[in-house]
């Protein structure tokens, strides 16, 4: 068994391009797991092992991965860095003891950068760089350094290692704390980043700074401590240098990963109170990936908080009241490839095959008596379609296959707009509901049709308005009869009241004329969409003794309302979203003037872990493909959230071009 102590896990995470799958590919051949590296473009690599993902020569998905070194056992997940997939990280830094930020040399912090930095910051683990490729070409360390500083600090990001040479020359990296060989030309380097460090550990503890003051040297164990409290606190972000194509500077990582790493031996914060983690407690762990295995089915990914699971025992879900699992084999995993084990304990990560009831985000226990732990927070989608099946009556098999795959994808959403009644599938953006609907041909033998879903608009009134309808038919049976006068006004919501005096409309009939005014809200006269906003009064009618009845009064009250609508002056409101565009500062100008384009308001500007924050609001109409366009603004770099925040009326030109679609789609019908 791996003691706690000797389990180091955490996170890979970076832009796109950094590095990030060969690293990795690295640390498993050196770790003795695979006997050479396997190549991005041959589609080789352990991490990228899913067909798609092999097509893109890109990580979609994130990547459990285990290796020991040195007597230690590293737990740790390759995530993807494109911006689409960011919910894989969201699920890998919950499941994650420290974050391991992987930087091009040559492109230095990019939007995927800062997006792993603060989602790093917010779970509350520490993080470390790592400036890779320095050995390409134009590779320039001291320029991603400082492009690091002017987003965090210089007392905050401090190289620990700083390299000997660079491009076709980097040879080596030297510990700027405890290494003596320095090369003259990085010497004044070294010894600014050892001032900084010996600041930084002396702050640590007040005994430690009034020596550090009085000029007295400190021991190397006291630095080592220092620096592991230091880093623990977030205070500071310790930054590696190395090239894990040619292996330089990757063994020291991994050295210094058993050294400042943290042990999952911890405490967690379960409803307000610690709770301390150890080996000999009950089992406990917090479920954060999931995945559709050709050969075992679904694999649940399960990263152990405390205690010791094990094969073969009964496992409760501690987040669904009621839900016992029974726990089979349980598997170490490295990419595709599984490894039975006899344990797990804090720290581990394994997968466990055919779960009836567990999902993303559940806590499961050995125990009914824990405390369900804080599940996993993923951003909202950005980008909808709507879902029809391309051959007729296989609606249910879409649904269904959507379901089983957006099951292992939490990022991605499928639900129905009862407002537009479409079927609306919803991710991160236009390239990820792609993979999802390539995979649901592939997989479930179905072709879904992706088409641009229609705007939930509403109508309301902004003048007073009345109306007035007598149904009345006779035919050789009973007759209808009804007649109903309605009054309508603006009111800050929907109100229907009854006016009627002297019984012109009996009372047993109010409820029918409610219910037809309730109708014809549902459907407005302009694109036939929610009326909200009015207050409606019954004032007066007519009834018949004998042909009255309530169908004949919902009749009635129906047509009434269509001609107060049409007198009380009707206006078209539209959804309008609360926007944060992400982006480098080089693009500010142009999203600024795409979002003004898109009839947005521009509210301010911010920035945030080094990116430019434009914050705007924009009608839903607008954003649609968003998403894509960003990209191909940014070349990339950009990413958004969006939210909505209120109904606005629509411009009278865009009004008059949405209604004049409306009754052209209509009389089509």
């Amino acid at each position: 068994m791996t003691k706690a102590t000797e389990c180091r896990n955490f996170v890979i995470a970076g832009h796109s391009g950094s590095g990030k799958s060969t690293l990795c590919e690295l640390m498993l051949v050196k770790g003795g797991v695979i006997p050479r590296a396997g190549s991005i473009d041959a589609g080789t690599t352990v991490s990228d092992f899913m067909a798609e993902e092999q097509e893109r020569r890109s990580s979609i998905y994130s990547t459990c991965l285990n290796c020991t070194w040195k007597g230690n056992r590293f737990f740790f997940v390759d995530t993807p860095g494109y911006g689409e997939f960011i919910g894989q990280y969201a699920a890998a830094v919950r499941a994650a003891d420290a974050a391991l930020v992987v930087l091009d040399a040559i492109d230095g912090p990019q939007v995927g950068t800062a997006r792993a930095w603060k989602m790093s910051k917010q779970r509350g683990i520490p993080r470390f760089g790592l400036v890779n490729r320095l050995d390409k070409e134009r590779a320039d360390f001291r320029g991603t350094l400082e492009e690091m500083r002017k987003n965090h600090g210089k007392n905050v990001i401090i190289p620990l290692y700083w390299p000997v040479g660079e491009g076709a020359n980097f040879s080596r990296v030297v510990n700027v704390l405890f290494d003596k060989d320095i090369p003259a030309e990085i010497a004044d380097d070294v010894a600014e980043c050892r001032a900084l460090w010996l600041d930084a550990i002396a702050e640590t503890d007040d005994d430690l700074m009034m020596r550090y003051l009085d000029g007295e040297e400190l021991s190397d164990e006291e630095i080592r401590t220092g620096l592991r409290k230091s880093i623990k606190s977030g205070r500071t972000i310790p930054v590696f240098a190395g090239s894990s194509v040619k292996d330089i500077g990757i063994t020291e990582l991994m050295d210094a990963i058993i050294e400042l790493f943290p042990t999952p031996l911890n405490y967690v914060t379960v409803d307000g109170a610690k709770r301390k983690i150890a080996d000999d407690t009950d089992a406990i762990g917090i479920v954060f990936k999931s995945v559709n295995d050709p050969f075992v089915g679904q694999l649940t990914f399960v990263r152990t908080v405390s205690g010791i699971f094990r094969p073969d025992s009964d496992i409760f879900n501690l987040s669904r009241p009621g839900v016992k699992e029974r726990f089979g084999t349980l598997f170490f995993m490295n990419g595709k490839s599984q490894v039975n084990t006899a344990e797990a304990g804090p720290g581990s990560i394994f997968a466990i095959a055919k779960l009836k009831d567990t999902h993303i985000g559940d806590t499961v226990s050995n125990s009914q008596g824990e405390h369900v732990l804080p599940g996993i927070v993923f951003p909202e989608p950005v980008m909808s379609y709507a879902v029809s099946a391309a051959k007729s009556g296989e609606d249910e098999k879409i649904t269904a296959g959507l379901h089983k795959i957006i099951e292992c994808i939490p990022t991605v959403r499928l639900g129905r707009n009862d407002e537009t009644h479409e079927l609306l599938l919803s991710g991160m953006g236009d390239q990820q509901l792609a993979i999802v609907s390539k995979r649901l041909k592939d997989q479930f033998k179905v072709e879904a049709v992706l088409s641009t879903p229609k705007i939930p608009y509403r109508e309301t009134i902004t003048a007073n308005g009345e109306g007035h309808y007598r149904h009345k038919k006779q035919t050789g049976g009973a007759g209808q009869f009804a007649e109903v006068y309605l009054r309508i006004s603006p009111a800050p919501e929907y109100e229907f009241v009854n006016e009627v005096v002297g019984g012109t409309i009996p009372k047993n009939f109010i409820p029918a004329v409610e219910k037809g005014v309730a109708e014809m809200m549902d459907r407005g006269p302009l694109v036939g969409c929610r009326v909200e906003g009015v207050r409606v009064a019954v004032y007066d009618g007519k009834y018949h003794p004998v042909d009255s009845n309530e169908m004949a009064f919902k009749i009635a009250a129906r047509m009434a309302f269509r001609e107060a609508m049409n007198q009380a002056k009707p206006v078209l409101l539209e959804p309008v979203m609360r926007v944060e565009v992400h982006i480098p500062h080089a693009y500010t100008g142009d999203i600024t003037g795409d979002l003004n384009h898109k009839r947005g308001r521009i509210l301010g500007m911010d920035m945030d872990e080094g990116m430019e924050v434009v914050q705007a609001e924009v009608p839903l109409a607008e954003m649609h493909k968003y998403a894509t366009e960003l990209r191909s603004m940014t070349q990339g770099r950009g990413s958004f959230e969006m939210r909505f925040v209120r109904y606005e009326q629509v411009p009278a030109n865009v009004a008059a071009e949405v209604i004049a679609k409306h009754q052209q789609e209509t009389e089509a019908e």
